[in-house]
């Protein structure tokens, strides 16, 4: 049995996790810890805190007590807002703690388009836009194009988890772009687990969701990614990863 662990902030969207370990098949658990949200904002000072090495180093040794295979910080915003650097020592003081390979989300994002080779994409962010406009840095840094992006203005982890389905998918389609080779939507507080195929469906193109990267992120960092049915474009495609893995 493959263990992943993941560092999730706060309460909004974890649900996804038990769907996606069922859809998995079987031989992999999915362990979520919950880590602690001093303040649930959308703001980079709060962000900054979820993100603290305190906060993530008590999670992450709860990670080590579970013997997992390998580590995730579920949090986009909460990484990508240190900058490339920052979130690379983060993802690497996770590993320590927890005793196994770490990554965070936003590398999970950065390997995932990597292993479809896809380098010019659309961004549809719940975030204000101040928020998603690190991110697209971000994805810059790694040398990912963005087509277009917008930002949803949404404060808070808590309201961004009770986005129904179907506004999801109309909300995301309307980021879509021309030339767009993939659209990102970078908040692991989303839910996107049961709708991945309708929303690639629904765009006629790759999309990637925050959660849905995270447990690929970790499954490949546990050598545990063979290609899977009914989880869109990237699980059917496995783990082709010709980069150097981004901890």
């Amino acid at each position: 049995m493959t263990g992943v662990g993941f560092l999730y902030p706060g309460y909004s969207a974890e649900d996804d996790y038990p769907v996606f370990e069922r859809k998995l098949g079987g031989g992999v658990r999915l362990h979520v810890v919950h880590t602690l949200m001093r303040e649930d904002a959308h703001r980079v000072d709060a962000l900054l805190d979820v993100g603290g090495s305190d906060v993530l180093g008590e999670g992450a040794r709860e990670l080590r007590d579970l013997g997992v295979d390998a580590a995730v910080w579920a949090c986009t915003s909460g990484s990508f807002v240190f900058g490339p650097d920052g979130a690379r020592a983060q993802a690497e003081a996770v590993g320590r703690e927890a005793g196994a390979p770490a990554s965070s989300t936003s590398f999970a994002f950065v390997n995932a388009l990597r292993a479809l080779g896809i380098d010019r994409v659309a961004v549809a962010a719940s975030y204000p836009d101040d928020v998603a406009e690190r991110f697209v840095e971000f994805l810059g840094a790694a040398g990912i194009g963005v087509a277009a992006w917008s930002g949803r203005g949404i404060a808070t982890a808590a309201e961004v988890g009770t986005l129904p389905g179907e506004d999801v998918l109309d909300w995301v389609a309307a980021g879509d772009a021309p030339g767009a080779e993939a659209v990102l939507v970078p908040d692991t507080a989303l839910h996107s687990a049961a709708v991945l195929d309708a929303l690639e469906d629904r765009l006629g193109k790759t999309v990637l969701t925050a959660n849905q990267v995270s447990v690929w992120e970790g499954l490949r960092l546990a050598g545990a990614a063979a290609p899977r049915d009914g989880l869109g474009t990237l699980f059917r495609a496995g783990t082709p990863v010709s980069a150097p893995p981004r901890r």
